[in-house]
Formats: structure tokens, C-alpha cells, sequence
């Protein structure tokens, strides 16, 4: 199918509807097989402040707001430490983007930490978390320059940046990307672009039901395959879903339901080459198993300790349960690492000395975790 094929499918349901999931089903059962896959680990939210104001968004903070400003070295060393105690292997950098250039007091708080700016900081945190603990960085920083992904590559496995959407009409005013400088979708597309040509491995992904059209979700996703297609990096692509949050200015906005949640998944599937993993998170619906019906291969990451900062009411299942219900979908629940298989394979393309060599003492040979922690538990 190409392209415009896609874009007729948008209120497709019934028979026609299954007939997309089964295709979908055989599109990932040709490369992955029956596993779906996930990744234990810690979320460190290293700062909540942003110089962007998204609609839908309660992570972010304002300067003099209690709980405002950076996470420690020592916050941040004591969250991957416990979360090594618990198995996982993958510590998320989850942070606000570029807040210092916006707000004097991000300046000053970074200044007191000793350093210029969030990025520095993030890059200094990688060092030490890769440095002091077994798990392997990666760092969701926003957008970058060639020259800062090249940096971030040093001390990370991978990398992830949400696209969400690639419309610019998501930013007039009265639309969730307005006043959003870091939403702006040229500049994302160049970051997921500049990543390609730093052989970075990338998570990327889009936003469904912030007031996009069907075609507008349809030239994301297109998007995102012509910049695999000219770097092959990116690992993965979540299709997320958007969940209304009191306190925001799309507090009563409608989400979407499971049906076009699921008619996504099987289009995001059909649309992507069959190596880039699909991922849905299983904490934004209950009844997440049936993601797998409709072609998704990957649960993203899960941790056995740390909320999701992002989405802090929707909790994680436990992982016992993702198990569960994964087994009774006909699929086993295998624990991946940040940087998946392929590019292990590919290790000194894609991986620099520090994070190559701590992930070859993760893996195991067919480059899945070698310590498959919630097989123990079970």
C-alpha cells in the first residue's frame, strides 16, 4: 500500500478493520515471532522545568512552583541505584527542554550545579550513571544539533525524541503546540535527520487525539519512515495516546477510543519497515493487551520503581501482568535492552566504547538481557 492508501483508511471498522489487524499481525510475526518485548527500567526526570507549554502537559513546572528545578547528583546516583537493585538495566533521562533559556532561575540553579546548560548536565549525569552503576543511559533531551547528539551518543545506548506531529497548524494559538518554540515540527524532524547522521539509535513516535486530522497522523508516520529509510536508526516508534490531565488546557479535551487507537497501530505497522519495533505504552489503557492484536511487538519501557513521570496517574502494570496477559495474546514477554538487537550487531557503527562495552555485559547472545528479571519473579 502506499502512501494515499493509508490516508482512505481512517474510519475503516468491521470485517475490513480485522482484515488490517491480521495483516498486521503477519507484517511483525515475519520479523520478531512471537515475542514482545519490553525494558526494565528507571525513570530519573532530571528537570522539571521547560521553556515550552504544551497543552496536554502536567510535567512540567514553573520557576517558584513547589518541586521546581533539578534533580542532584545524588538524587539522581540514588535512583539508579535501587532501580539496579531491582533489576533494571536502563536509566530514561526524562526532562524539560532547554528551560535556561527562558528562565533566569533555571540559569542560576544550573550555575550552582556548575554547569552552562541542561544539556552539559544530562550528558554529566549519563557519565555518572554509566560510570557508578551497570545501567545504560537514554536521554529524551528535545532537540539538538548534530554536534549535541554526537556528545550524547558518548555516554548513552540511545536516544529518543517524540515527533507527535508533523503539523504546524498544532501551534496557532488555541492549539496544544502554541507557544511551543521546541514543537516547532521542522526542527524535530532535522534532530530525528542530524541523529541519522551521527548513527545515533532513536525512539521516536507520534501523539494520537491532541486535535490532529487522520491525514496529518498519516504524513507523521510517513515522515518517520523516509528519515529511517535514509539512516536506518530509527529502533523504534511509539504510537501513544493522548490522556486528557485536570490543570491543563485540554482537561476536557476527548480522547481517543480503543478502536482508533487500535486502527493506528495496525497502520503504523503496516507503514514502518518490518526491523522498526512497535511500541504502545500498557499504562494509558486498561485493556492494553489488545494492542497485540493489532501488530504491536514492543511494551516500552516498564519500571518496578519509578512512576511515569509523564503520565503520573496512569500507573504501570506489573510486569507480572504484562506477562500474563502477553502469554495469553500466544506471545512471550522477552526483557530487551535500551539498544535493541540489531544494532548490538552493529556496535561500532552505532555505539561509543562506554556504552558498547557496558551493554556487552547485559546481553545475551541473540542480544536481548541476559538476566531476564521478571522471568526470575515469576
Amino acid at each position: 500500500m502506499g502512501t494515499s492508501s493509508f490516508l482512505r483508511l481512517g474510519a475503516v471498522e468491521g470485517a475490513e478493520l480485522e482484515q488490517l489487524f491480521a495483516q498486521a499481525r503477519v507484517k511483525r510475526d515475519a520479523y520478531w515471532g512471537s515475542v514482545a518485548t519490553y525494558s526494565r527500567k528507571v525513570f530519573i526526570p532530571l528537570t522539571n522545568l521547560c521553556r515550552d507549554s504544551c497543552g496536554y502537559c502536567t510535567f512540567v513546572k514553573q520557576p517558584g512552583e513547589s518541586g521546581a528545578g533539578y534533580l542532584s547528583p545524588e538524587e539522581v546516583l540514588r535512583i539508579a541505584t535501587r532501580g539496579e537493585e531491582l533489576g533494571c538495566k536502563e536509566a530514561l533521562f526524562s526532562l524539560g527542554e532547554k528551560p535556561e533559556l527562558r528562565y533566569k532561575q533555571a540559569r542560576d540553579m544550573l550555575a550552582h550545579l556548575g554547569y552552562r546548560s541542561t544539556l552539559d548536565y544530562v550528558i554529566a549525569m549519563c557519565e555518572l550513571v554509566i560510570s557508578k552503576t551497570s545501567l545504560i543511559p537514554h536521554v529524551n533531551a528535545g532537540t539538538m544539533s548534530r554536534d549535541e547528539l554526537e556528545r550524547v551518543k558518548e555516554v548513552s545506548g540511545s536516544a529518543g525524541l517524540m515527533l507527535e506531529n508533523v503539523s504546524r497548524r498544532l501551534m496557532r494559538k488555541g492549539m496544544p503546540h502554541y507557544a511551543c518554540p521546541d514543537k516547532v515540527p521542522l526542527q524535530r524532524l532535522r534532530t530525528l535527520d542530524a541523529a541519522g547522521e551521527a548513527c545515533l539509535p532513536m525512539t521516536t513516535g507520534i501523539l494520537i487525539g491532541i486535535g490532529e486530522t487522520w491525514d496529518e497522523r498519516i504524513h507523521s508516520l510517513q515522515s518517520i519512515v523516509d528519515i529511517h529509510q535514509r539512516h536506518g536508526h530509527i529502533q523504534e516508534v511509539i504510537v501513544q495516546n493522548f490522556r486528557a490531565k485536570l490543570g491543563t488546557a485540554m482537561a476536557s479535551h476527548r480522547e481517543p477510543d480503543m478502536t482508533d487507537i487500535l486502527r493506528t497501530l495496525a497502520i503504523a505497522r503496516l507503514m514502518l519497515p518490518t526491523e522498526v519495533s512497535l511500541q504502545a505504552p500498557p499504562n494509558l489503557n486498561e485493556a492494553f493487551e489488545r494492542y497485540l492484536d493489532a501488530g504491536i511487538n514492543d511494551w516500552g519501557g516498564v519500571s518496578p520503581l519509578t512512576a511515569d513521570h509523564i503520565n503520573p496517574e496512569c500507573a504501570w502494570p506489573a510486569i507480572g501482568e504484562i506477562a500474563f496477559r502477553t502469554k495469553r495474546k500466544g506471545m512471550s514477554l522477552v526483557e530487551r535492552l535500551t539498544t535493541y538487537p540489531l544494532y548490538l550487531r552493529q556496535s561500532v557503527r552505532y555505539l561509543r566504547p562506554a556504552p558498547r562495552e557496558a551493554l556487552r555485559r547485559l546481553a545475551r547472545e541473540d542480544g536481548y538481557a541476559a538476566n531476564q528479571a521478571h522471568a526470575e519473579a515469576s
